[in-house]
């Protein structure tokens, strides 16, 4: 009987929908955090009467056919790049990105990783870097001496250093746009990779036409509903049991069929 491999896919297709709602969940409070969504489609179909072949020798045909689905598979786990809520932190090195765009970091290997992150902190030498010491492209270095960082909308980084009446500027930090933010790698805390179904960055200065601007002294939250992945948990949950009820009625009905004498 089809019904029984079919509803199995049926089940795995809600096993992997769950994961990817409970990774939803799971990050509900992680900064900058983009939730997924599981898409699907139906595998082949068998075609015991094919639609639109002749029925007779007068030139009649078949209008519908008698098709049969085999299931369904997953196709894509899709990255919503909707923006998330801004907290207010108060904290100087923590920037929000309000609009498009991403912070460029530099990884170990020289590789660059892009992230909508930015609990930024200092590292020993004053270069502002993420919590795991990733350097931020440009790679900007705040003197020992200063006694105050401001970073403008336009993401000019500016220090006031004692006995110096104006406020200097040491740099400008740079976002990163995608034509297609959901063909980003993810590789774990908050960083992204470049992929070719992504397309290469588009780098510039935040403000400028197609890129968001800075807030100081804030965060970008995670951009999950709760209450909307809750229901969405609670409908793969009940989908999941539709299908393991079509593998048990299947079941019992080929267990009819050895009681036949």
């Amino acid at each position: 009987m089809r019904s029984l491999s079919t509803a199995a896919t049926g089940m795995l297709a809600q096993q992997l929908n769950v994961e990817v709602i409970s990774n939803n969940i799971a990050n509900m409070n992680t900064t900058g955090y983009k939730r997924r969504r599981a898409e699907f489609s139906d595998l082949l179909y068998q075609s015991l009467r094919r639609v639109g072949s002749a029925s007779s020798d007068a030139g009649t045909i078949v209008p519908a056919g008698v098709q049969i689905g085999v299931g369904v598979k997953p196709t894509a786990v899709y990255r919503i790049a909707e923006q998330g809520n801004v907290i207010i932190t108060d904290n100087p090195l923590d920037l929000a990105i309000k609009g498009r765009g991403y912070f460029q970091v530099e990884l170990p290997n020289g590789e660059i990783a892009y992230t909508r992150a930015g609990a930024l902190q200092r590292s020993e030498d004053g270069t502002i870097v993420t919590p795991d010491g990733y350097v931020v492209v440009p790679g900007i270095t705040i003197p020992e001496d200063a006694t105050r960082v401001t970073i403008n909308a336009a993401g000019e980084v500016f220090v006031e250093i004692a006995g110096n009446v104006d406020p200097q500027e040491i740099g400008q930090f740079e976002l990163a746009a995608f034509a297609n933010e959901g063909g980003l790698d993810a590789i774990g805390d908050n960083l992204l990779l470049e992929t070719a179904a992504s397309g290469p960055p588009i780098v510039g200065t935040p403000g400028s036409a197609g890129f968001g601007t800075l807030e100081q002294g804030f965060l970008e939250t995670s951009n999950v509903n709760i209450v909307s992945e809750i229901t969405n948990l609670i409908t793969a949950q009940r989908a999941y049991e539709m299908n393991s009820k079509v593998i048990q009625s299947s079941d019992e009905m080929l267990g009819s069929l050895t009681q036949i004498r």
